[in-house]
């Protein structure tokens, strides 16, 4: 008999979590559609915010547990050491908004419904960056194994990030190592500074308009 794997194991495990995984999604994201509606209302004509919701894949689950692990790899004779649920994401929802001077007040909304959940906020490139996002984590009552998490960020880094990701996250073998390239990182935080002037502008200008 060929003796089951970490990761068999683990594949296993989310298959058994994937209808709490859908519950908690479906709720948060209800949640946070309902919770946001008052904003939503008032919004001016330039003004954007959505709501996105995503299930964390399988496979996506099972590299992101390895990369918290020590080398960044499980121990293959301590199989019951590992859990997906120890992973925050694999519910997760994302609210983006424009200009990025929404991004307090929605945040103050979600966390008067979300007051125990966990802050975790994403950090800009450098110490002195303001946070490039807020982010929480936490449990729902849609289920006691699965956490939630939802973030919110500006609608023009959000949707860098989503290009970010397909490109450099998830790209061909051979192309493993450009998360880490010094290049890379540089011109990602070019791009940061450009969003986040771009943004300022906009605001200033339409203030005075």
């Amino acid at each position: 008999m060929v003796e089951r794997t970490v990761e068999d194991r683990l594949r296993e495990e989310y298959f058994e979590l994937l209808p709490d995984i859908r519950h908690v999604t479906e709720y948060l994201e209800t949640e946070i559609r309902h919770c946001v509606l008052p904003i939503l209302r008032k919004l001016d004509r330039y003004e954007q915010l959505n709501v996105t919701s995503r299930i964390k894949a399988c496979d996506s689950a099972l590299d992101a547990l390895r990369r918290h692990q020590e080398g960044a790899t499980f121990n293959r004779d301590r199989p019951e050491l590992y859990t997906l649920t120890d992973l925050n994401d694999l519910a997760g929802v994302r609210v983006l908004a424009f200009p990025r001077s929404r991004l307090a007040e929605i945040d103050g909304e979600l966390r008067k419904q979300f007051p125990d959940w966990t802050a975790d906020p994403v950090p800009g490139d450098d110490e002195d960056d303001e946070p490039l996002a807020f982010k929480y984590c936490g449990f729902s009552e849609a289920s006691t194994k699965v956490k939630g998490e939802f973030q919110i960020v500006s609608m023009l880094i959000g949707l860098f990030w989503e290009v970010e990701h397909s490109a450099i996250y998830k790209p061909a073998p051979q192309l493993k190592g450009i998360p880490g390239s010094l290049e890379i990182r540089e011109r990602r935080g070019d791009v940061y500074q450009a969003l986040r002037a771009f943004e300022e502008t906009f605001e200033r200008v339409i203030r005075t308009a």
